[in-house]
This record gives structure tokens, sequence and C-alpha cells, in this order.
């Protein structure tokens, strides 16, 4: 009986663990650190696969801790800070570590507060001892005892990994899931918990990429459809023209909000530039700019400098147009939201070409309709002309 009942134990614990998702198996808790280490608490961080160690001591406010990145590559860099003044990597107190060229690991403390390239200096709070290492399975992990404080017992934390550049840590990307290792840590109760400061922050990206999608890469260009096919029409009479005017002062507008939130990104962003999506985004507004003041200087139609202030007019619309789709799909990359804004704004330009692709060869029709016509009414005026002339010289 007595073996029966190991044998039904044994089969039903072999059983769970292939049911269980190595994921939720393989926590925090299960790790087995080197030398004996052991810490009493750990949590498993959302984001970069890492998780926080640590051993709090009441008596003296210190904690012993071990920040670990599983499947960590040896050419990156791995860092862990606290921020007691705001949930982001800027202003924070960092521990930072990586594999050296000879393959020891550096571990070192730096402030990221006006220090972008990640020197090593001094905290708020000491560090009486920093450590790391790379381990058997591929985990780097930095170990460290700090000395807190009473706003240091609970407070924000923020996580990171990034390339080495040249021997140095280089820049970390800001999207994905580094652009959401952030959170808090309670060290006397033991909780960890995310924040809403990245959420927060990528809600403004969001603001920021549907204006300026909606204003450069829509309406834009709808207004310069409106305005190349619609005059073709004679039915449309000059509303073809306030359309126009309406639809590209609208996208205008909705672009300077757009433009202006994007300033407002950079401001909050000190040591982050997207140097390519910046460039192309001040041309596009200056060159906006220039099409709605141009709008003071259109001479009449009749003017006879009217046809130099329409080549300017459309050869300037069309690049704003042209640089704007490109900076959109910069935003998406950066944005890095998936594919699902990408893909929905493709089908939107894919709309908005057969529309155009049909109206060019309707309009196209009508023009070479209208010219026939005119030809045909010329030919048979002349032939009148011409007859006319005959009978009077008969």
């Amino acid at each position: 009986m007595d073996k029966s009942l190991t044998t039904l134990l044994f089969s039903c614990t072999l059983l769970i663990s292939l049911c269980v998702p190595p994921s939720l198996a393989q926590t925090c808790g299960n790790y087995t650190f080197s030398g004996n280490r052991s810490f009493s608490t750990c949590n498993d961080l959302p984001q970069l696969s890492c998780s926080l160690h640590w051993n709090y001591h009441p008596s003296n406010m210190t904690a012993d801790i071990a920040f670990r990145k599983s499947g960590a590559s040896t050419s990156n860099w791995i860092s862990w800070s606290l921020n007691p003044r705001r949930a982001r990597m800027s202003g924070s107190q960092a521990l930072v570590a990586y594999q050296q060229s000879d393959g020891s690991m550096y571990a070192y403390t730096t402030q990221l507060d006006g220090n972008p390239d990640m020197q090593p200096a001094g905290l708020s709070f000491d560090v009486p001892r920093i450590t790391a290492e790379y381990s058997s399975d591929g985990s780097m992990i930095i170990f460290a005892t700090l000395q807190l404080s009473d706003i240091l017992r609970s407070t924000n934390q923020v996580w990171q990994e990034g390339p080495m550049k040249g021997g140095n840590p280089g820049t970390h990307s800001f999207s994905g899931q580094n652009g959401r290792s952030v959170g808090t840590v309670n060290f006397v109760n033991g909780s960890v918990l995310s924040t809403s400061g990245t959420s927060s922050k990528t809600q403004k990206r969001n603001v920021h990429g549907v204006l300026n999608a909606v204003s450069w890469g829509i309406l834009m260009p709808v207004g310069i459809i409106i305005a190349r096919y619609l005059k073709v029409f004679k039915s449309a009479g000059p509303a073809w023209f306030y359309l126009h005017v309406i639809c590209q002062s609208s996208g205008y507008a909705v672009g300077v909000a757009g433009w202006a939130t994007g300033i407002k990104l950079g401001s909050d962003s000190p040591g982050v530039t997207y140097g390519t999506h910046r460039n192309l985004g001040i041309i596009i507004f200056a060159l906006g700019t220039l099409q709605v003041l141009a709008l003071l200087l259109r001479p009449k139609p009749e003017h006879k400098y009217r046809r130099y202030w329409n080549i300017y007019h459309h050869t300037v619309g069309y690049t704003t147009v042209v640089l704007s789709i490109g900076n959109i799909f910069e935003g998406f990359d950066i944005l890095d939201s998936g594919n699902t804004w990408k893909t929905a704004y493709i089908g939107v330009l894919v709309f908005l070409g057969v529309v155009a692709a049909v109206m060019e060869a309707l309009t196209w029709s009508i023009v070479i309709k209208r010219k026939k016509t005119a030809s045909s009414a010329k030919h048979a005026n002349g032939e009148h002309i011409h007859g006319s002339r005959e009978q009077q010289t008969a």
C-alpha cells in the first residue's frame, strides 16, 4: 500500500512538473547563487528577464541585494538603480556591471544625472560593497550592500541593459521592454510593483504619433488630392479651393500641436535623441509654415508671377507630404508598438493611393475629352468661316 502511494505521488509530481510552464515553475526563489549566498526576499521583475533578491537589516537600515539578468549577453551591460525623485532612469542612483575584455566582471556606481556616459561616480547613499559575476547558466549578477535612508526603504527602482561601445556602456533602447523597466520596491515588506510613470510617457508618445500621423500623414495628402482632382469638375466650382484650404489649415493646426508635444517629450527626456526623426520634424514644420505664409502672397490667377508661385506651392507641398510619410514610419519604429499602427497607416496610404489613381485616370479622361471637343469645335468653326469666304468670293 505504501509503495503504491509513493508511486502515485511520484506520478502526480511528474505530471505537474510537465504541465506547469517553465516561466511559472522557475521563479526567482528557485535560483541558487554561488558562494552559498542566500536571500530571504526576491521578486521577478516584469521586464527584461530580471529579478531582484535582497536581505533587509532593520537594525542598521542596510540591504544586501542581488540584481540578476538571466540570459545576459557578455557584450551588454546591466544596471539597477534607485530614484527617489521620479520613476525614470534620468537622475537615478545606479549600480552598473559588465564583462571586460579579459573576461573579468567590472561593477561600479554612477549617478545618471548629467552623466550620460555612465562613468563611475559616488551615490547619494553609501554602497560599502559591490561586486559582479557572470554565472555558468548565463546570468549576469550584481551583488551590493546598500546603506538605506527612510526615503529609500520604499522608492522607485529602474533597471536596464544595453550594448557595450568601445569598452564603455553604450546607449540602451528607449522603447519596448527597455521603456517599461521601471517600478517600485519596498525593502521592508518585500513588495515590488509596476508603476504608471512609463505608461504616462508612452501615452504622450502615442498622442504625439497620432497627431502627426493624422495631420501631416492624412489631412495634408487629402488636401492635395482635393486640389488636384476636384477642380477638374466644373460642377465643383470654387468649393474645391475652400475644401483644400480647410483641409490644409486643419492639418497644419493639428501638426503644430503634434510638433509641440514632440518638443515637450524631448525636454522631458534629457540625453534621449532621435536625430533623424527630430531633424525631419523640424524640416517638415518649417516647410508647412512656409506653405501657410505663402497663401498671403498668392498672386491673382492672371498675374504674371502666378505661374512661378504655383511651381513653388506644388513643389513645397509634395515635398512636405513625402517627408512627412517617411518621418511617420520613423516614429512607428521609435514607438516600437508592434505592427498594428504601422499596418493601419499603410492601409490608409493604400486607400489614398487607390483613390488618387482612380481620380488621375478619370480626370485625365475628362481633360482629353474636353480638348478633343474644343479641337473639334475649333475645326468646325474654321470650316464654317472658310466656307463663308468661298461663298462671298463666288
